[in-house]
């Protein structure tokens, strides 16, 4: 019989989890929201109590945990603030391509910088005219001697005017398509790198998204994951199969807040001389709240499961992520309607998680495209 039960480690740390998004995400979440205020000192505080980058190995300075304990974390942050966790999880993103492509004294410098420093990172792939295309990538990175020189630019770079370093796909053989990338470490203060400004957007506003360039930007060669040209594209990709089920737990997360927020009001609001939910109309939208709420968190734990076992979790981390995306953004707007006009107005969460929701169906592979996958996968050997 499969256990659904967390083992004493996985529900202390989700508990951990909870409290600390109650008690450090929470009273702040509406001023980063207002104000755009980017959580770095909540982020560390994060890192502090062993909250972040779960899965970086203990040989690297890390807990050496699984994906799947970083998937109960990030549903509890999320609940506390969407825009916190998609903040707090850029670095995860950046150094996946470093745990599975780069060299062991590249992984000793980078991910000791991150589990024991508390550097923070980036990945940048999107282009302004290469987000799901990765093969429509401009950005280039051509040998020179003992170094590279990096030209192009990136657009919606999560955490950017932040990290202390980004993982940056670039093509070493223009002429090559995928396999012409290559992955390279590229620290912040390298000269000819700049950053953009900091984009306005609908929701998740505390979380930094900006665009970067490159002018003749000079990195030593040993900067190359991997230490060889081409198989970026593979490392670059493979770092979705970890960072998806954790999306998707970001998107379970939102959505337990906005049901719970819902759920809440539906008991104090009194309409027809009953409470809101007495009425069969609400009932029956909490309850699909509800259920999609607990599948999507089984789809999350599965694909989460199946990375840690070593299993090929491609298929499954679509699934997780395009349910909970969709759901989330259901869920939200649900809540928003049980709210009537208040939920309308920003004095109230369910606006908020609304706005947030929205991302979620299009960062790190919009719906469409993990419907794409889904269909790649199922069909394959027909």
């Amino acid at each position: 019989m499969v256990d659904f039960q967390l083992d004493e480690m996985q529900a202390m740390l989700k508990e951990l989890a909870h409290e600390f998004a109650q008690d450090e995400i929470r009273p702040k979440a509406e001023h980063w929201d207002e104000t755009a205020h980017y959580p770095k000192e909540t982020i560390q505080a994060a890192h502090e109590m062993g909250l972040l980058n779960l899965h970086i190995p203990e040989a690297y300075g890390g807990a050496g945990l699984g994906s799947f304990e970083e998937v109960l974390v990030n549903e509890e942050l999320a609940w506390g603030d969407p825009g916190f966790a998609t903040a707090a999880y850029a670095t995860a993103l950046a150094s996946a391509p470093i745990i599975t492509g780069a060299t062991d004294e590249q992984k000793e410098h980078w991910l000791r910088k991150i589990a024991e420093e508390g550097a923070l990172a980036s990945y940048a792939v999107t282009e302004p005219g290469a987000g799901s295309d990765v093969a429509a990538c401009k950005t280039t990175a051509i040998r020179d001697g003992d170094e590279y020189v990096i030209n192009g630019s990136k657009m919606w770079i999560t955490g950017a005017g932040h990290a202390d370093f980004f993982f940056v796909l670039a093509k070493t053989d223009p002429d090559a398509g995928y396999r012409g990338m290559s992955g390279f470490v590229v620290e912040k203060d390298t000269a000819g790198f700049s950053l953009g400004k900091k984009e306005t957007n609908m929701g998740q506003r505390c979380s930094d998204t900006r665009s970067i360039s490159f002018d003749d930007v000079r990195v030593p060669a040993d900067h190359l994951i991997g230490g060889s040209e081409s198989g970026g594209w593979m490392n670059a990709m493979k770092a979705f199969d970890m960072s998806r089920p954790n999306i998707a737990a970001h998107a379970t997360g939102l959505a337990r807040a906005a049901y719970e927020h819902a759920l809440q009001y539906a008991n104090e609001r009194q309409t027809f001389g009953k409470p809101l939910h007495q009425h069969q109309a609400i009932q029956f939208m909490l309850a699909d709240m509800k259920t999609n709420i607990e599948a999507s968190r089984m789809l999350t734990w599965k694909s989460a499961a199946e990375f840690d076992a070593g299993v090929r979790n491609t298929e499954s981390a679509a699934h997780a992520k395009r349910f909970s995306a969709d759901m989330a953004m259901q869920v939200a707007t649900d809540a928003v309607q049980i709210y009537g006009g208040y939920g309308y107005s920003e004095e109230y969460p369910v606006a908020r998680l609304m706005r947030g929701a929205k991302v979620m169906q299009i960062y790190e592979g919009s719906s469409q495209v993990q419907r794409m996958i889904i269909g790649r996968e199922i069909t394959k050997g027909l």
